[in-house]
């Protein structure tokens, strides 16, 4: 019996260190809460605020222990959150309104940019002028479900095409990309800096709408389009608020120092390996980006009402239910109000 009673316990042991913890049971040496974000793709240009306030030691200055993980896709990233293998995910705002229709409620509670970030670029010498011509093409995502497919569905449905017209492709980012469109396994698609600059520095590829800026993307999208954010359940947001502010607080700060620093400094903090080799076109990467990012981790309402809108009419979960979203379980202002003050 003893031998039993001692195997049985070495047993529940392993069990419950195989098992994922909480921030509520999970701590450091130190004895900080480990917190565990998941990016999607935490080397793109439009998640760089968490990566930098890694390196900038923000996290640490508030006292937290942040585990920064990495998925190519948000739509992989939001699945690990709804599981609850993390407690946040770096990643496009438009799937708490998705997330939403599906009965979760999952709040972003910074947001890093008042637009995606995102260029549809295609081959250098392609016919494809508009969304329009996207008829009878092979355009990538970085998989389907995810924000890129989402916008590639609604620049279709602008050009007056469904999305029968034409093939997705999940073709990832980075150089998964790059050999997609080099190789005639895509006509188009929609990926991030530094993506695009590297298609961009070898003559790969060419620019057909540029939603890194605020003026690209109300040509395209018709307004704003929040992205990037750190979105999280709700429920743990409510019984955690003082750890949420402090990521609030080292995510903002961040923001401002994004805005008080040039591109090469910005590309100096950030690990090398990001840089792929090419430091120059890393910064430049960044340059080409960086006005995309608010300083202020503030979401801006009238954009969380055009990211329903767009949502509304071509998402399967949210078409036909806009009017039962409720856009304030969505998203919050008061974290980073309060970082910001």
């Amino acid at each position: 019996m003893r031998k039993f009673l001692a195997v049985a316990g070495v047993l529940a042991f392993a069990v419950a260190g195989c098992r994922g913890t909480s921030p509520d049971d999970a701590t450091s040496g130190g004895g900080s809460p480990t917190i565990k974000i998941m990016v999607g793709g935490i080397d793109k240009v439009i998640y760089l605020p968490a990566k930098l306030t890694e390196q900038l030691g923000g996290f640490k200055a508030e006292g937290l222990d942040v585990q920064l993980l990495t998925e190519p896709s948000g739509a992989t990233a939001e699945n690990v959150l709804i599981s609850g293998d993390v407690q946040g995910v770096v990643g496009f705002y438009d799937h708490t309104i998705d997330l939403q229709t599906k009965g979760k409620c999952i709040t972003g509670v910074v947001q890093f940019a008042d637009v995606p970030g995102e260029v549809e670029i295609v081959a250098p010498n392609s016919p494809i002028t508009s969304p329009a011509d996207f008829k009878g093409r092979k355009l990538g995502v970085t998989s389907p479900g995810s924000s890129t497919d989402f916008l590639t569905q609604y620049l279709a449905t602008k050009g007056g095409l469904t999305t029968a017209d034409y093939t997705t492709v999940k073709a990832g980012a980075g150089q998964t990309f790059i050999a997609a469109l080099d190789n005639g396994g895509i006509d188009g698609g929609m990926t991030t800096d530094p993506t695009a600059a590297k298609l961009l520095s070898t003559g790969k590829g060419k620019i057909l709408l540029d939603m890194r800026t605020e003026a690209g993307t109300r040509a395209a999208l018709g307004g704003l389009y929040p992205a990037s954010s750190l979105y999280m359940d709700c429920a743990w947001v409510s019984s955690h608020p003082e750890q949420v502010q402090k990521l609030a607080n080292a995510l903002v700060k961040t923001l401002h120092w994004i805005k008080a620093n040039t591109p090469e400094a910005i590309a100096a903090k950030m690990p090398a390996e990001f840089a792929a080799g090419d430091p120059q076109l890393y910064a430049k990467a960044i340059h080409d980006s960086i006005g995309m990012f608010n300083g202020d981790g503030l979401m801006k309402a009238d954009g969380a009402k055009n990211v329903l809108e767009v949502l509304s009419q071509f998402s399967p979960n949210v078409k036909g239910k806009k009017d039962q979203v409720d856009l304030s379980k969505t998203y919050t202002t008061e974290f980073s109000a309060k970082a910001a003050g």
